[in-house]
């Protein structure tokens, strides 16, 4: 659950008197309903209700945790659990989703970020609770839901099928996209997220067989997850200063996290890509980097989820998760709700090359001069090709990110005087 924590807070002593009058209006309420509704209710399901009511009237973050809720609040911080494998918050009344995860079954059928979900099945979602919505989304492996969807780009609802599975999140996906440079897909912020993305530099500086030129992190679509993992990331690229902070209106909920001393890539130059889908835990990772300076943030806006749950248990079974604070970058920036602008924005889109032919040259002429660095074979290899540089082509904000990071390389070298030939 993005951001969320578990501790034990004290109740806060009262520091007014209750409202009466709204709390005789409350028994009132309450006692109508157990002698009139149409049907008879317990009143430990209408206590339940009224706390779940007052906690979803609050933010859409807010929830009374039953125990089976607590079951699925670990679950997604693990990194398995069944279901179809998206991120969703409220929004006017429907399910929205912020992002759906990599290699799932949402992912696979097509589910894309800001679709807002109005029926599950047969079952409009307008009225449930987010959690209400989270239970029918959630089932046996193997079976289909059918999500009716809210597109911006299309002009009528449309029908997406998705067939349950067990989700088991990958948090890193690494590769080397280009001759020295590579790349990092941060899916979601796991408890272990830190320790693997240094493990990761590792191993794709041991297989370029030297340092890296340049790094591309991607959290484009990265819902969150636990904070402490967006920290250990931040803080493995930074020497020292100020991570993110929180502030709330408890002592416990004001904590600041800063850099311990040594960045493991040496101020190799780093472009980290975002969009609408990057939530919480992964704006955290790219504001800090922004603020610091120590990356170019690319893509389109992010989601602007910058709030802290706190778990607060309220007895062995059952617990409420409550918005306790909100997230600020090291400038002292909100993320909440305005979300962590680009340096550079990049829109999706679709390039085709206009021209596929090869130009004629100097070189094609019968009996032209040798030049000195004229290669016996000019029909080599181009640098770059194959599976990692066909997916750079494909992905418009992917390539975007490699020329600037090509780019940044030859500006350093030329600044240290290590161009060629010196």
């Amino acid at each position: 659950m993005d951001g969320a924590k578990q501790m034990e807070t004290p109740a806060p002593a009262p520091r007014e008197q209750l409202p009466l009058d709204d709390l005789r209006k409350f028994t009132e309420v309450f006692s109508r309903i157990k002698d009139a509704y149409v049907e008879d209710v317990s009143d430990q399901q209408l206590l339940e209700s009224a706390i779940k009511g007052m906690l979803s009237n609050l933010d859409p973050h807010s929830a009374y945790l039953a125990p089976k809720d607590y079951e699925e609040l670990e679950e997604s911080t693990s990194g398995e659990f069944g279901g179809l494998g998206i991120e969703v918050g409220m929004e006017n009344g429907f399910v929205k989703v912020i992002s759906p995860i990599d290699d799932t079954p949402a992912q696979r059928a097509g589910v894309q970020a800001g679709d807002l979900i109005i029926k599950l099945d047969d079952k409009p979602v307008k009225g449930m609770s987010l959690e209400e919505a989270v239970k029918l989304m959630r089932g046996k492996p193997g079976t289909v839901l059918t999500l009716t969807i809210m597109r911006e780009s299309q002009n009528a609802p449309i029908e997406i099928d998705v067939t349950r599975d067990v989700i088991k999140v990958t948090s890193i996906k690494s590769r080397m996209i280009d001759n020295g440079y590579g790349y990092v897909r941060i899916t979601q912020f796991q408890a272990d997220t830190g320790r693997q993305f240094l493990e990761t530099l590792d191993d794709m500086e041991a297989e370029y067989g030297n340092d890296l030129d340049g790094l591309i992190i991607d959290l484009r679509n990265n819902p969150g997850g636990v904070l402490q993992a967006a920290v250990d990331t931040a803080d493995a690229l930074l020497d020292d200063g100020l991570i993110v902070y929180t502030e709330g209106r408890i002592q416990s909920s004001r904590l600041r996290f800063s850099a311990k001393p040594g960045d493991a890539m040496a101020g190799t130059p780093i472009v980290v890509l975002i969009n609408g889908g990057s939530a919480s835990a992964s704006e955290i990772l790219a504001g800090a980097l922004q603020d610091h300076e120590r990356a170019v943030v690319m893509g389109t806006q992010s989601f602007g989820k910058g709030s802290v749950q706190t778990v607060i248990p309220l007895d062995e079974t059952h617990a409420v998760k409550l918005t306790t604070a909100r997230y600020f970058t090291p400038d002292g920036r909100s993320i909440q709700a305005t979300g962590i602008e680009p340096d550079i924005e990049v829109r999706p889109a679709e390039v085709n090359e206009l021209d596929s032919q090869p130009f004629f040259t100097e070189a094609d002429l019968q009996g032209h001069l040798k030049g000195e660095n004229e290669e016996q074979n000019p029909q080599g290899a181009e640098q770059g090709e194959g599976e990692s540089a066909s997916a750079a082509s494909r992905d418009y904000q992917l390539r975007s990110a490699l020329n600037l990071l090509k780019g940044l390389h030859i500006l350093n070298r030329r600044d240290t005087g290590q161009d060629d030939g010196q």
